[in-house]
Formats: structure tokens, C-alpha cells, sequence
């Protein structure tokens, strides 16, 4: 199959446009045929370069979509006719797009999770599998909106995170460039007044203008040196598994933010299990799926043995407390859940418990973030005004 991006018209002189998978050109053609359009232009395209040129699709504009979906499957409107009219009321090209691709995969004979595959960096794998769970048990309907459901709590995870992470990079912007401003322009001028005076310089005050001059000199580096060794760090992380890992358990151990991010993995993990258990995916295949949306080579490991012991016969608790991710309280809501055959609500407990959790750890962080860096930038000027004004005041002192 070739994908083609198209441009055609209808009966009534209305343009439209979209993709499609279809065979080659002649097979476009007899498509849009009966689809009651004509052909203007064509061009072969790589599916993968299709978000290239446009905005991508939000995750607010995935919420609506998987809503629409809902709405639609439970009123029991034929889903081409559905997607239909969404295709003309969306206003983002990119979804329209997919909208167009969906209609022409299905109308071709592909059922809708076969049809969403073709675009892997929009539906990720626990959307897809899902869908297909859902096809084939008949729960469509309550399956999309327990999706909708957990698009909405990964929307107000992710403003959750976000709220760790912009104010500490606005303030810590505000740091440097104090510092900078010491530094390259304020201490110079300072210390050269101090110079002219002839008075030997206190050690302190060496070493504030040996940092000084550094700043002065090799600002540039100061200022790229870390994003190139991100960008150096990134790739290499991708290029070696060695590297991507020791990075990986990096981020887990990093002071404030380590822990933070542990736990957002774990609520994630816990949501997205609950949700494919109830949809009736079994255990296995629950954890497996999980596994590659972790978004993390050590977490990624940690379940792939506890799936592994799973395999083997041991239970899920057991299996949990092998691998050292989940505190004791954690794996009692589970053993109960599991002994009582209620495993579905233990583990939409535990989401529940990870997902408070991590709104309290962002908000005890943003409470210490705040008076570290004042402190930060108050011991910063304390030591440029007792390097400077020292010096200037034991001259006086002297007079």
C-alpha cells in the first residue's frame, strides 16, 4: 500500500483533501470515484512526514475526537457517516487528515483499531489495543469513554508537571542572569576601584574576581556547553543501551525531581493497567503493554520481570514486591484485591493513591524550590558585597 495525499472535488464545486493507503493511482482514483469526488492532484507521501508541515494534534483535540467517537458508537450512527461530519467540522489540518485516512482505511474493509495503526505517533498502543478490545468484546462504547477518561487525567498530569517545571526554569533564568550582570559588568568596576587603592585583596575577594573573569571571558561556554552536552548525552542515549540506561536510572535519582518523575511513571502504569484489565485484556498483555509506555529503560526492565515471574506462576503481589517499585501499602491494596477477586478496583485505588500523590510531591517541591533559590542568589550577593564593600570598608575604617 502507497499512502497519497490528495486534493479533489465534488458535484457542487466543494474542494477537500486528506490521505489515503490505496494500492496506486488508478486505485485512488476509483476511490475517491466512490466517494463522489473528482481527482485534481496527487502526490505519494511517507506517512511519517505527514506532521511535518503542520501543527500536531493536542491532546485536548484527542479528548474531543475519542468523545466524538463515544457519542457516536452509543447513539448508534454508522461510524463512516460519523467520521464524516467530523471530518468537515474539524478545523486542525492534521486532524483532518487522520479523519480523511480513517474514513478511506475503513471504508477499504479495516476495522478502526486496524485503521488508527497507521498512525503510531497519535494513538499510541494502549489507545489501539483498546479499540480492539472493544471491537471484539462489543463494549466499544464504554471502552472509548473510559479512554476519554484517562486522556483527561493524563491532561491534568501533565499540567501537574508542568507546574514543577516552570516556575524553577523562569526563576533559574532570573539567577543567571543576575549573576551574569554581577559578574561581567558590576564586579569589574568594583574591583577595579578596589585595585587603584593599593591595598592588599582578601582571598575571598581573589577568588570573586578569578570567577568574574572566567564569566567575562568565557561566557559562551558557560551558556552552550550544557546544551551541547545535552544534545550529546541525548544521542548517545539513543545510540547505546548502556548509556540510555545509566541515564534513565538518572532521572530516577535525581534530588526533588527523581522521586516525582518515579511516581508519575508508577501512576501511569497503574492507571493504564486498570484500564486495559476492565476493558478485558488479560494480566499478561496488561503489563506487556505497559512496558513500552513506561519511558523508561529501568522501570521498563522492573515490570518485564515481574511480567516474567507472573509467567512463572507466582502472583501479582508477590511478583510487585519482587521488583521493589511499590511501597508496602500499595501491595496490600493489591494482595487484597487479588485475593477477594476484585483486582480491577484495587488497581483503580492504587492509581487514585499515586495520583494524589503526585500532586502533593509537586506542591511540597514548589514550596522548597522558591526558598532554595532565594537563598541561592542571596548568598551569591552576600558574597560579592562582602568581596567588594570589605575591602573598601577597612580602607575607610583606617582613615
Amino acid at each position: 500500500m502507497v499512502t497519497f495525499k490528495y486534493k479533489a472535488i465534488d458535484d457542487a464545486g466543494n474542494k477537500s483533501s486528506g490521505c489515503v493507503d490505496v494500492s496506486n493511482q488508478a486505485d485512488l482514483e476509483l476511490r475517491l470515484k466512490n466517494m463522489g469526488l473528482d481527482l485534481i492532484s496527487s502526490k505519494e507521501v511517507n506517512q511519517n512526514l505527514l506532521f511535518v508541515g503542520g501543527k500536531k494534534i493536542s491532546r485536548q483535540e484527542l479528548i474531543t475526537f475519542s468523545y466524538y467517537l463515544e457519542q457516536l458508537v452509543r447513539s448508534g450512527v454508522p461510524l463512516l457517516d460519523g467520521l464524516n461530519d467530523l471530518r468537515g467540522s474539524v478545523n486542525n489540518p492534521v486532524l483532518k487528515e487522520v479523519v480523511s485516512s480513517l474514513t478511506e482505511a475503513i471504508d477499504g474493509g479495516k476495522t478502526l483499531s486496524g485503521s488508527l495503526e497507521q498512525f503510531p505517533k497519535i494513538f499510541d498502543t494502549v489507545f489501539i489495543s483498546l479499540i480492539r478490545v472493544g471491537e471484539e468484546s462489543g463494549m466499544l462504547a464504554e471502552v472509548l469513554k473510559n479512554i476519554t477518561e484517562s486522556l483527561k487525567w493524563q491532561d491534568e498530569l501533565a499540567a501537574q508537571t508542568k507546574k514543577i517545571i516552570m516556575y524553577p526554569a523562569f526563576v533559574g533564568v532570573v539567577v543567571v542572569g543576575v549573576i551574569f550582570f554581577l559578574m561581567i559588568y558590576l564586579v569589574p568596576k568594583l574591583v577595579g576601584f578596589i585595585n587603584n587603592m593599593g591595598e592588599e585583596i582578601p582571598l575571598h575577594t581573589k577568588a570573586l574576581i578569578y570567577v568574574s573573569e572566567f564569566i567575562a571571558n568565557y561566557w559562551y561556554l558557560i551558556l552552550f556547553m550544557p546544551i551541547v552536552l545535552f544534545f550529546s548525552i541525548k544521542y548517545l542515549a539513543q545510540v547505546d543501551p548502556r548509556v540510555r540506561y545509566k541515564v534513565d536510572d538518572l532521572k530516577l535519582k535525581v534530588w526533588l525531581v527523581g522521586p516525582i518523575l518515579k511516581k508519575i511513571i508508577l501512576a501511569r502504569f497503574a492507571s493504564y493497567f486498570a484500564l486495559l484489565y476492565a476493558s478485558g485484556v488479560t494480566i499478561l498483555n496488561c503489563i506487556q503493554i505497559t512496558e513500552a509506555i513506561s519511558g523508561n529503560v529501568v522501570m521498563e526492565n522492573a515490570l518485564r520481570k515481574m511480567r516474567e515471574k507472573i509467567a512463572d506462576g507466582n502472583n501479582i503481589s508477590d511478583s510487585l514486591d519482587s521488583i521493589s517499585l511499590f511501597p508496602p501499602l500499595v501491595l496490600r491494596m493489591i494482595s487484597v484485591g487479588e485475593s477477594t477477586g476484585e483486582l480491577g478496583s484495587a488497581l483503580e485505588n492504587v492509581s487514585y493513591f499515586y495520583d494524589r500523590e503526585v500532586k502533593e510531591s509537586i506542591d511540597k517541591v514548589q514550596s522548597l524550590i522558591e526558598p532554595i533559590l532565594t537563598l541561592v542568589l542571596g548568598a551569591i550577593l552576600g558574597w560579592v558585597m562582602l568581596s567588594v564593600l570589605g575591602p573598601i570598608y577597612d580602607i575607610i575604617s583606617r582613615m
